[in-house]
């Protein structure tokens, strides 16, 4: 079980990794084991973050109470001792405990069962449910079949087959949102513009209601990270998030393709529904 090269020609990694540097060996003895090198080749290459809105990787490094494998390996142990049937596994760091390494954002975690050398720790996914299943691959390895619609898990939701998989690095992020004047055009060529104005970039998935009054086309740009909503409701509006640094040249790309769609922009606001006096006010910012 090494580091799975497959995994980043299927997931492109972030050009910046969140949280993915460190003292290894001051990790390892702080959980008092070694770690699987493919775990670190995933830390290293992906950082703390996302794998398609849902699959969580977290890292033993950075200074986040969300992030760490040490703040989310334990369970009071006389609960466990008490209550096998919950509680199947041992939990780290009894001896060939389970020790997490991901979440879901359905609050699955995502475990090794640390028996015999860290190279051969199976995955296990503990559901939010209390049920398990293992699998015998290590975690790069699990990633990867569950990106590629490979892993057979009964426990974890399936990614839709039809959208390209991706990763977003956990980093601070500047959210706008741009309400619309309605314009000439048909919603489906203004979003047709507005993706060819922002190009190249990746579909995320859409939704419509059963009148197809309502609906929501996400999207992200392949080259600077923005993430991207679009909304098919009227006053329409598109929703942007976007590293702080880039906030002049997203401001200055989606404006131009505003216009393009022809609209106007009626209304600017921060991801609370905040109104803004101006696109740069300084707002919200979050990983």
């Amino acid at each position: 079980m090494t580091g799975n090269a497959d995994l980043a020609r299927l997931v492109t990694p972030p050009a910046v990794p969140v949280d993915a540097r460190g003292s290894w060996t001051a990790a390892e003895t702080a959980l008092g084991t070694g770690l699987p090198d493919d775990y670190k080749y995933l830390v290293a290459t992906y950082g703390w973050g996302e794998f398609c809105d849902y699959l969580n990787l977290r890292t033993p490094f950075g200074t986040s109470e969300y992030n760490g494998v040490v703040w989310q390996s334990s369970t009071p142990s006389d609960m466990a001792e008490s209550d096998r049937e919950r509680f199947p596994y041992p939990l780290h760091p009894a001896p060939g405990g389970l020790l997490v390494w991901g979440t879901t954002i359905d609050a699955d975690r995502l475990c090794w069962l640390t028996t015999g050398a860290p190279g051969s720790w199976p995955v296990v996914v503990w559901s939010s449910e209390g049920w398990y299943e293992t699998h015998l691959m290590g975690a790069a390895e699990f990633i990867e079949a569950w990106v590629g619609g490979r892993a057979g898990s009964r426990l974890l939701a399936d990614m839709e087959p039809d959208l390209a998989p991706w990763f977003n690095a956990f980093r601070p992020r500047t959210h706008r949102c741009l309400r619309l004047s309605e314009g000439p055009l048909a919603h489906a060529q203004r979003l047709a513009i507005l993706r060819e104005a922002l190009a190249p970039t990746a579909d995320r998935g859409s939704w419509r209601s059963e009148q197809g009054e309502s609906g929501q086309d996400h999207f992200a740009t392949v080259d600077t990270d923005w993430l991207l909503t679009y909304d098919v409701s009227r006053p329409h509006q598109i929703r942007i998030s976007f590293p702080p640094e880039d906030g002049e040249a997203a401001r200055r790309r989606l404006f131009a393709a505003v216009r393009r769609m022809g609209c106007e922009v009626l209304l600017i606001s921060a991801s609370d529904g905040v109104p803004l006096s101006a696109w740069d006010e300084v707002a919200d910012e979050d990983a």
